[in-house]
C-alpha cells in the first residue's frame, strides 16, 4: 500500500556522480557540444580580417565558448526523478567534484517559485519540516498556522469519533466542548487525523482555488507527500472534486515551475 501511494520512488541503477555532473553542466552555462568545439577548435587561427564584430571567433581567431543559459529541463529530469534520500547522495557527489553547495548553487542560478520548489526538493524531510514550522512560527506561511499538541489532536480525533459515529445517538457535550475551545489550526489537525489524503486532497484543492495561488500550500503538500501518499491523495481529489490533481495544475501553474509540479505529481489516476 505504501508503494502504491509514493510518486516520487528511488531511481533503479542509481549513480550520484553522473547526476551531479548532469546538474552542474545544467547550470554552467556552457553546453557539452559547444565546450568540444572549443577545444577541438583551439589549435586553429584565423585572420582578424575573416571575423566580424558579430562573430563567436575571439579577436585571436579562437573560438569562444557562448554561454546557453541555465537548463531548467535537465533539472527537473534528475531532481524530481530521485528520492529524498538519492538528492542528499548527489548534493555530496556535487560538492566533492565541484567544490560548491548544489542547493546554493541551485539558488543563485533559479529565481522565483521553480527556485521555491527546486530548492524545497533539496532539504532532508526533517529539515524541511523544521523550516516549515520555522516560518510558521513566524508568521511567513501562506495558510493558518499555529503550534498544535498533534497527542490532542489525536485525542479529540478519537473523542469526536465515539460521540458521533462510533454509536448510536449523539454526545452533543463532547461536541460543543471540542469545537468551541480549540484554535481553528486545531481542529484543522483533527480533521486530518480523521481521514488524512481527503485532508490533504482539501489542502491541494484550495490552494489553486479562486483568484491567485498559494504556492507555499502547493509546494508543501506535493514535496512532502510525494514519497509517502500523493498517490492515494490524487485519487480522492479526483472524487471530491471531479477533476484531476495534474489537470488543476495545467490551469492554475506555468513554465518549468509547471513542468516540475507535474513531473512530481505524476500520471492520472
Amino acid at each position: 500500500i505504501e508503494q502504491e501511494g509514493v510518486t516520487v520512488k528511488s531511481s533503479s541503477h542509481f549513480n550520484p556522480d553522473p547526476d551531479a555532473e548532469t546538474l552542474y553542466k545544467a547550470m554552467k552555462g556552457i553546453g557539452v557540444g559547444s565546450q568540444l568545439l572549443s577545444h577541438q577548435a583551439a589549435a586553429f587561427t584565423f585572420p582578424s580580417s575573416a571575423l566580424t564584430s558579430v562573430s563567436p571567433w575571439g579577436q585571436q581567431g579562437h573560438l569562444c565558448c557562448i554561454p546557453a543559459g541555465t537548463n531548467e529541463q535537465a533539472i527537473i529530469d534528475v531532481l524530481t526523478k530521485r528520492s529524498n534520500t538519492q538528492r542528499q547522495q548527489i548534493a555530496k557527489s556535487f560538492k566533492a567534484q565541484f567544490g560548491k553547495d548544489l542547493t546554493e548553487t541551485l539558488k543563485s542560478e533559479l529565481s522565483g517559485k521553480f527556485e521555491r520548489l527546486i530548492v524545497a526538493l533539496m532539504y532532508p524531510p526533517y529539515r524541511y519540516e523544521a523550516k516549515e514550522l520555522h516560518d510558521a512560527m513566524k508568521g511567513s506561511r501562506d495558510d493558518v498556522s499555529s503550534f498544535v499538541d498533534p497527542g490532542l489532536a489525536l485525542q479529540d480525533a478519537q473523542d469526536l469519533y465515539a460521540a458521533g459515529e462510533k454509536i448510536r445517538g449523539t454526545d452533543e457535550m463532547k461536541f460543543i466542548t471540542i469545537l468551541c475551545t480549540r484554535s481553528a489550526t486545531h481542529l484543522l489537525r483533527v480533521k486530518c487525523t480523521q481521514n488524512l489524503h481527503s485532508y490533504f486532497a482539501e489542502r491541494l484543492y484550495y490552494a489553486m482555488k479562486g483568484a491567485g495561488t498559494r504556492d507555499g500550500t502547493l509546494i508543501r503538500n506535493i514535496v512532502s507527500r510525494s514519497e509517502i501518499d500523493l498517490n492515494l491523495i490524487k485519487c480522492h481529489f479526483k472524487k471530491m472534486y471531479g477533476k484531476t490533481l495534474s489537470s488543476m495544475i495545467m490551469e492554475d501553474t506555468s513554465g518549468d515551475y509547471k513542468n516540475a509540479l507535474l513531473s512530481l505529481v505524476g500520471s492520472d489516476p
